[in-house]
């Protein structure tokens, strides 16, 4: 089995005050990023250019991965000029196909009537978090969505921490954070947050993926097992 897999993982919920929770591939199934990044802007450059599908993806791959794990890798502001797309406007035309993920809703409804304090955090540019509030809802259950956009740093990297906890006033030591990239997961244990779960399953068109070293759940509904109301 790999890595530090627990179908059923055990979590003192009495030991959690705050819940911090990432977006896209967390609550909301990333086939919506894939589709837009992989298959969408690919299409909309090779007709711009007038090159076939396939050249327009790998260059345009190549490019991504020059950014990955970056502030620009999330930044629509950045790819709008690098690409010379109306990004936004692709986003809001295919907004339709946000989906959340199985059993999500469900546990944010659970998790908004424990009592326990609700925080998005997440790398999406600021743009694409209000497109995406307005499509789920996100406001009935969370006391705030932050974008790492504010800080200068995306989650993965050890300056961001810092910045988040001073900006939120939380205690590290009984907090919950739940994502689905592994070097934010790491980030965020590194920096002493003591509940750290990954989703193994953050896209419903793919299988899951291994996060060796954490504890694990393929979808976020799992955690609900022993959530109750707050004493």
């Amino acid at each position: 089995m790999p890595g530090n897999l627990q179908t059923d993982p055990v979590l003192n919920w009495d030991k959690c005050d705050t819940v911090l929770l990432d977006m896209d591939g967390t609550i909301l199934d990333l086939s919506f990023d894939n589709y837009f990044w992989r298959e969408l802007v690919p299409r909309c450059l090779a007709r711009r250019h007038g090159h076939g599908h396939e050249r327009a993806r790998d260059e345009l791959f190549a490019l991504y991965a020059g950014k990955q794990g970056t502030l620009d890798w999330y930044c629509l502001d950045y790819w709008t000029e690098a690409l010379e797309l109306d990004l936004r406007a692709l986003k809001a035309a295919s907004s339709q196909r946000i989906r959340w993920l199985p059993g999500a809703r469900e546990f944010l409804h659970a998790l908004a009537g424990s009592g326990r304090r609700l925080v998005l955090v997440t790398n999406a540019h600021g743009e694409t978090l209000q497109i995406k509030r307005g499509v789920a809802g996100l406001d009935r259950f969370f006391e705030r969505c932050v974008s790492s956009h504010e800080f200068g740093h995306a989650k993965e990297h050890a300056e961001f921490w810092p910045q988040l906890h001073s900006h939120l006033d939380f205690d590290p030591a009984a907090t919950l954070f739940v994502d689905d990239s592994l070097p934010v997961l790491a980030a965020a244990a590194t920096f002493g947050i003591a509940h750290v779960v990954g989703v193994r399953r953050p896209d419903t068109r793919q299988p899951p993926a291994a996060l060796d070293g954490h504890t694990t759940v393929h979808g976020i509904g799992e955690l609900q097992a022993g959530l109750a109301a707050k004493d």
